[in-house]
């Protein structure tokens, strides 16, 4: 019997209390409309990925390739005015391709139902533990996929109950006004409105930097950059 991962979920609120007393807030202004972009520079090493010895491969351990593509979240702390009118009911998708979730991190609005298809040859079980959403989809073969509504915000952990090198994130927020980085690191935040905000960057499991912005009635603000150690 497979022993499923015991993991605590945590919310952003809780994170961002964890960051105080970290990284000094850098304060930029300028007057400009609604979007605020810059760039998240991982400088983090990634953590290796041992997987399981499995019935077909006794007395072995294999080290699973980290994933390249290593993505942060930038989000506001506190969502402006109006940031609650628009209520949407979108859908995402968690793959699991080549024993991996594709994407590891997913950034989602309350609301979102999820979608996890099994792409690959191989059974799945996807689970998590987590406070902010607690779910266990069972086992389903390739070409099936299962959905979960996620209602409430915070920070889901996910992971196969198979597989125990699969693991994912989830950043469930209230609020749009927050980024997913590309593959070079770089986000952007449109339609704000004028005024100033703390934005922090996020990263595997933590706040890894903080900064403020003001953004005024004329111009676009200029770039908020962050570095996780």
């Amino acid at each position: 019997m497979v022993l499923k991962h015991s993991i605590a979920g945590l919310s952003l609120l809780a994170l961002a209390l964890a960051a105080i007393g970290g990284p000094a807030g850098r304060v930029l202004a300028q007057s400009g409309p609604g979007s605020i972009r810059g760039h998240v520079d991982i400088q983090r090493p990634a953590s290796p990925i041992e997987r399981r010895v499995t019935a077909s491969e006794p007395g072995e351990t294999m080290a699973h390739e980290s994933p390249r593509d290593r993505r942060a979240v930038v989000y506001f702390e506190t969502a402006p005015r109006g940031a609650f009118e628009d209520r949407e009911s979108p859908h995402a998708t968690l793959d699991q391709r080549n024993e991996a979730f594709v994407p590891h991190l997913l950034a989602i609005t309350v609301g979102t139902v999820v979608d996890f298809p099994n792409s690959d040859r191989t059974y799945h079980n996807v689970f998590s533990l987590s406070k902010t959403k607690r779910f266990d989809l069972g086992r389903y073969g390739t070409g099936r996929s299962k959905s979960i509504l996620f209602d409430r915000p915070g920070i889901v952990r996910v992971f196969c109950d198979i597989h125990s090198h699969m693991n994912a994130f989830i950043l469930v927020f209230n609020h749009r006004f927050f980024a997913v980085t590309d593959a070079d690191g770089h986000y952007e935040i449109d339609g704000v409105p004028t005024g100033t905000y703390t934005l922090s960057a996020w990263y595997e499991g933590a706040v890894r930097d903080q900064g403020s912005v003001t953004i005024g009635p004329e111009q676009r603000a200029p770039e908020l950059n962050f570095t996780v150690r």
